[in-house]
């Protein structure tokens, strides 16, 4: 047999719903069928004679018509692997076509008409693969040499012939993926509490990480609630995505592109705002898990609500939220904003509005609101207006339904921006170079930064002055989508924190392990952009309160590698200060112990073991039954042969004694 690699989680949330894909504790057993198009299904569901079957697709088959067959069949189809390839469709999506659609501002209280999508459907692509249940493991393979091998094993074993079944031995797979949570995150939650075993075995754990946050002039971290006479400008964005198979979820469009252009505005916005302070604070705000009904941003709402967070609701101006930015099809973004605060004259965004387009000066695009009224597309300022009526613009590159092809899909990777190199470039040399989705960003960055600056009241002359900075746009779109391992990065890094950078692009699934890869990467550049580097030493840095005019309440300070200076083979390291921290972006639900709310996300992750499968040979079942009942005959006959011996030891096994009275 021969060991092969994949990947499958099981997720859960409240009202029996289950998105999972798993497996028996033994695993699962198949023989391969290689699927060629959606006619060939036939074998594997009704004529083949050896069932169940592990069907192996290319990507191009993996669609909800197929999977769906197999779904229904599932008594002959023990597993499914899916060949991730190296090129796109022309479309995928497994997401639905109303993201986050139970959980935004819209209901049968709020803009009922605008609720379900009723009036905009977000994702009109989405075909719903990601939120099925499966009773078999679905797998993930690379196109490469295992899978070839796999392939081969079919052709040489399996493949029928004229409709004749094959011969055996046939070439089978086993998926190891056993995931011990059952039926939904209620049950499953109070599995987990009343497990009452001296090392207890968790069986599922609720999705989240760290919310990434930081401001233009700090607040102390210790003093919650409500701050007198303060008003501050929020800019969001949103830092998870997903894909069917979590290690493959790249979110380049969905999630990258948003913010990424919001790190690079509040770079743009470092000196200004220290040269003249604008009137308000600016609160740059990174949630995560916003992919599953708004993790991150109902955290920090929820904080906000009950004096937990540094600010308030009250304490927020307006919101801008950067989306989806960074697929143009023309020369236009859009400003969306909710047309129900608009009607009833609770907010009004005309400020915010106006103070976007008139930053577009000199630029190559243009600002505008949708031509028709809809609701605000899938935003983290929803889950705000839910709370209260605020002010607030999601900025997006589309009108209406997405301009992303592949949302929420393996396929929303580097492609999808054209984030291409030329062929002669080294690794370092790509990070470097300026490619024209850097550039399309860096002007977007330009405009959010300084109507940011405009909307926090800040000096009307030097708005022009603000420019994002395209080198360091480049990097970042290198650095989260080809490859977190460069140079950059590991300078802007902490030397514990090396061994995160991989020579591929982070995972933005948000997953359970807290402090991820990507909210580790946007809190130290946050800090590297907006903060200033310090000449304290590594130990002052670690203890910086036994310094005079040094704070930990109101600052971090972070020690990070550094470059290596010409000449040098050791890291110039140093000390970063900046008002950048960390809170919880874990649902409200599991503080307050509902699991089945239906106000905050009740998704968790089931625990399991190891995942892994392998490839084999296995004999026919008439030789399986003649090689047991060989074995049975041999046990038996051991059996007899053994008591045999054991009733007539004394005689098979006497020896002579000699007399007592022998003399010598």
């Amino acid at each position: 047999h021969r060991f092969i690699g994949g990947d499958s989680i099981c997720i859960l949330r409240q009202a029996f719903f289950l998105s999972c894909v798993s497996a028996s504790i033994s695993g699962d057993t198949g023989v391969i069928h290689v699927l060629e198009s959606e006619a060939d299904l036939e074998w594997p569901l009704s004529k083949g004679p050896n069932p169940p079957y592990m069907v192996l697709l290319e990507s191009s088959l993996f669609t909800r018509s197929i999977m769906m067959k197999m779904k229904n069949e599932s008594n002959r189809v023990a597993g499914v692997a899916v060949v991730v390839p190296n090129t796109s469709p022309p479309e995928f999506s497994p997401h639905t076509t109303c993201p986050n659609e139970n959980t935004g501002v819209y209901s049968d209280n709020y803009g009922p008409n605008l609720a379900h999508c009723n009036t905009t459907v977000w994702n009109p692509r989405g075909n719903g693969l990601s939120y099925e249940e499966f009773d078999f493991p679905v797998f993930s393979l690379k196109e490469d040499n295992e899978t070839e091998f796999i392939k081969q094993c079919y052709l040489d074993h399996n493949r029928a012939v004229n409709g004749s079944a094959p011969q055996y031995p046939l070439c089978a797979m086993q998926l190891f993926s056993h995931m011990h949570a059952v039926t939904n995150t209620p049950t499953c939650m109070r599995r987990n509490d009343i497990n009452f075993s001296i090392n207890p075995e968790m069986v599922c754990d609720p999705l989240g990480d760290y919310n990434v946050w930081g401001s233009i002039r700090p607040y102390n971290d210790t003093v919650f609630g409500h701050k007198e006479n303060e008003s501050v400008v929020i800019a969001a964005a949103r830092l998870d995505s997903r894909a069917f198979f979590w290690e493959v979820s790249t979110g380049a469009e969905g999630s990258v592109s948003g913010f990424v252009t919001l790190l690079a505005a509040a770079q743009a916005l470092r000196e200004v705002t220290h040269e003249a302070p604008p009137t308000r604070n600016i609160l740059f705000a990174f949630f995560q898990g916003e992919t599953f009904d708004y993790i991150g941003s109902s955290r920090m709402v929820y904080d906000m609500e009950n004096g937990k967070f540094v600010i308030d609701l009250d304490n927020i101006h307006s919101v801008l939220e950067i989306g989806q930015v960074a697929v143009h099809s023309g020369t236009n973004l859009f400003l969306h904003s909710d047309p129900v605060s608009r009607r009833n004259n609770t907010v009004n965004d005309e400020n915010l509005v106006n103070n976007l387009q008139s930053s577009t000066a000199g630029l190559s695009f243009l600002l505008v609101e949708p031509n028709v009224s809809q609701p605000l597309p899938p935003s983290s300022l929803q889950r705000f207006l839910r709370a209260q009526p605020i002010p607030g613009i999601v900025l997006a590159d589309h009108e209406s339904a997405f301009n992303n092809r592949y949302y929420e899909s393996f396929y929303d990777n580097a492609a999808n921006l054209n984030l291409t190199y030329p062929s002669d470039l080294s690794p370092e040399e790509q990070l470097e170079f300026v490619t024209d989705t850097a550039k399309s960003l860096t002007d977007v960055a330009t405009v959010v930064a300084r109507a940011l600056y405009k909307q926090a009241g800040g000096n009307e002359s030097l708005v022009n002055n603000i420019k994002a900075d395209p080198k360091i746009v480049t990097q970042m779109l290198y650095g989260f989508l080809v490859s977190s391992n460069n140079s950059w990065f590991q300078a802007v890094m902490a030397p514990e924190l090396k061994n995160i950078l991989k020579p591929s692009p982070p995972e933005y699934y948000v997953g359970v392990a807290m402090s991820s890869t990507p909210t580790r990467l946007v809190q130290y550049l946050l800090a590297n952009l907006t903060g200033a580097a310090t000449n304290l030493t590594q130990s002052q840095c670690q203890k910086p309160d036994e310094l005079p005019n040094e704070s930990r309440q109101m600052y971090s300070y972070l020690w990070v590698q550094g470059i290596v200076p010409p000449n040098s083979t050791e890291r110039d390291s140093f000390c970063v200060r900046a008002s950048v921290r960390l809170t919880k972006a874990v649902s409200p639900a599991f503080e307050l112990g509902e699991y089945a709310s239906k106000d905050y996300s009740t998704w968790t992750e089931s625990r399991w073991k190891f995942i892994k499968a392998r490839i084999f040979l296995v004999a026919s079942r008439d030789l399986e039954m003649l090689t047991l009942g060989v074995g049975v005959a041999v046990l038996f006959t051991s059996l007899l042969v053994t008591y045999f011996i054991s009733t007539k030891a004394d005689v098979l096994f006497s020896s002579t004694r000699e007399p007592a009275s022998a003399a010598y």
